[in-house]
């Protein structure tokens, strides 16, 4: 045989391993990705707000009135992170307090209250409450 007819046969061969090995993996990324894709469920800090942030006269603490409204898919469980700093404006340099504070039960569309309780703050100053942070987690 000459050289010419072994580089047709090697040719051939070199495709059809090419052939054998790639098209089932073209046909199973293709057939994986095709399908609608589901949407990603939105963030819990989205469903929660500070309503409210006062100091207690008696004890000198700071006190935020934490709203949870329900999700679509479920009745839940919200676990928010306060933070109470001095103004709305984070101190780059600075850390904040923070509390948590469970919401149980809440069911879809209905709105829950919980109160956390933050630090001692001092006289004279004016306290900011806000969201952190918020995870929820879905009933059994």
């Amino acid at each position: 045989m000459s050289a010419l007819k072994w580089q047709g046969w090697l040719v051939g061969l070199v495709t059809l391993a090419a052939l054998l090995v790639f098209a089932p993996l073209g046909l199973y990324v293709w057939a994986s990705g095709g399908g609608p894709t589901e949407a990603a469920p939105r963030p819990a800090v989205e469903d929660v707000r500070v309503t409210g942030c006062r100091i207690d006269p008696a004890s000198r603490r700071v006190l935020a009135a934490v709203e949870a409204t329900g999700r679509a898919e479920g009745r839940g469980a919200y676990v928010v992170t306060v933070e109470f700093r001095d103004s709305a404006t984070p101190d780059p340099a600075g850390r904040s307090a923070q509390a948590l504070v469970r919401v149980p039960g809440v069911a879809p569309g209905a709105t829950e209250h919980a109160e956390a309780l933050g630090p001692v703050w001092p006289a004279g100053t004016t306290p900011w409450c806000g969201v952190a942070a918020a995870e929820f987690t879905a009933a059994p």
